[in-house]
């Protein structure tokens, strides 16, 4: 089985994969990899309204297969307090 490493950027930390896991195939990291963006964005609350988070793929012998990145943009569309 396929092995493959998912290195993770949130705008703040890049986290390079040195452990990675087996997956049955190239498409299942890639749903893997895709299934990770919203989980990152929900588990680092920014402290911005813009904000990129990514993922990368590499394969076992460090090739990036696959790569995928979610924006994240708020906007106030009111007046509001500042803190």
């Amino acid at each position: 089985m396929p092995h493959f490493f998912f290195d993770t950027d949130d705008g703040n930390f890049r986290h390079q994969d040195d452990e990675g896991f087996e997956l049955p195939s190239i498409d299942a990291a890639r749903i893997e990899a895709l299934d990770a963006l919203p989980d990152m964005a929900r588990n680092k609350l920014p402290n911005r309204d813009r904000r990129t988070y990514s993922v990368r793929v590499r394969n076992e012998d460090g090739t990036v297969v696959y790569s995928a990145s979610l924006d994240l943009v708020g906007e106030w569309h009111v007046p509001h307090a500042r803190s």
